[in-house]
């Protein structure tokens, strides 16, 4: 049994106090000694206060929290450790291209993504997912495990406000990092939803390649585009002389240059979204092991339902009470 608060176990002296106390009514007679001994009394007396000190004592119990220690069991599925990396950054807040198309006209990129992410997370039944958010800097949403309500708990909660910077190399290498920390399963991948507005130096480009190399992570970039925005597919693309590649472009020819599995969609109609979806579903389905944490059992409101009926014995028997008489 484990404890939320062991320190206030010290208190449990306290539940001792009723015992040691004697009715404040007892000493109103001056003498009592010719009259036969009520031992009826003296019990339910006794009983009151064993009452009021069990009262005390489940009372105290439940404040400390007792609980038993958490299990972690092994299962088996079929699906893939899957780690999402969503765009937080303002540029996310402007219109999506493919929001009228799909019947969702005036929707941001930041909304579609929440949306089309959702989707996708419902269709994938045995998969442990993982989260995580960026912007200027990465933030670490929900660690990788197979609870679906947290997954989508966590996406519906990542449509916060935006701040103007984009850190794709953060947030791909906080994304990185949640594989370290769990054992290999033989299939994962990371899902990063952008539109693509920023760029990584070059220490986050060969870190990211290392990462990516050393764990056996795929990576799968759903391009969220803007209206007017350039396809990173568009073949009949010239760049303008001595200026850099548009921020996309730049970060496609990267991601094409990684030794491991690289596969880029452009999200701007459900017909699109439909076909990366598919062929994630087909390429990420092996069997994989994972560790289920089975949280332990909360015994608190047992304590207080104890301490409640204790109580309302103790007032029970103050309303049948015979009261005193001047």
């Amino acid at each position: 049994m484990n404890f939320v608060a062991p320190w206030l176990l010290l208190l449990l002296p306290l539940a001792l106090v009723p015992l040691l106390l004697d009715r404040h009514h007892s000493h109103r007679y001056s003498w009592l000694g010719m009259l036969p001994r009520d031992r009826l009394s003296d019990l339910l007396g006794l009983l009151l206060k064993i009452l009021a000190a069990l009262a005390l004592f489940a009372i105290i119990i439940g404040v400390a929290g007792p609980a038993t220690p958490a299990q972690y069991i092994q299962r088996t599925g079929v699906g893939a450790q899957l780690v999402l990396v969503i765009d937080r950054s303002a540029s996310m807040d402007d219109p999506f291209s493919g929001a009228v198309q799909s019947g969702n006209a005036g929707e941001s990129k930041a909304q579609a993504a929440e949306r089309l992410i959702t989707q996708f997370v419902k269709q994938r039944k045995n998969d442990m997912f993982g989260m995580v958010t960026f912007s200027n800097s990465a933030i670490h949403a929900l660690p990788l495990n197979d609870s679906r309500e947290a997954i989508l708990a966590a996406i519906k909660a990542a449509g916060g406000a935006a701040l103007f910077q984009t850190n794709i190399g953060s947030g791909l290498t906080s994304g990185l990092s949640q594989f370290d920390k769990t054992p290999d399963s033989g299939s994962r991948a990371i899902i990063l939803l952008s539109d693509g507005g920023g760029r990584m130096g070059a220490m986050s480009q060969e870190k990211i390649r290392d990462w990516l190399d050393r764990m056996h992570v795929t990576l799968y970039w759903i391009v969220l585009r803007q209206p007017g925005a350039i396809s990173i597919f568009d073949k009949d693309f010239k760049p303008v002389e001595d200026r850099p590649l548009p921020p996309a472009v730049e970060l496609n020819d990267y991601f094409k240059s990684l030794r491991t599995g690289y596969q880029a969609y452009e999200a701007e109609d459900p017909t699109s979204l439909a076909a990366a979806i598919e062929d994630i579903n087909r390429k990420e389905k092996k069997p994989i092991r994972y560790m289920d944490e089975i949280p332990g059992r909360d015994y608190s409101p047992w304590c207080y339902l104890l301490a409640a009926v204790f109580i309302g014995l103790l007032l029970a028997v103050k309303f049948i009470e015979v009261r005193t008489w001047h």
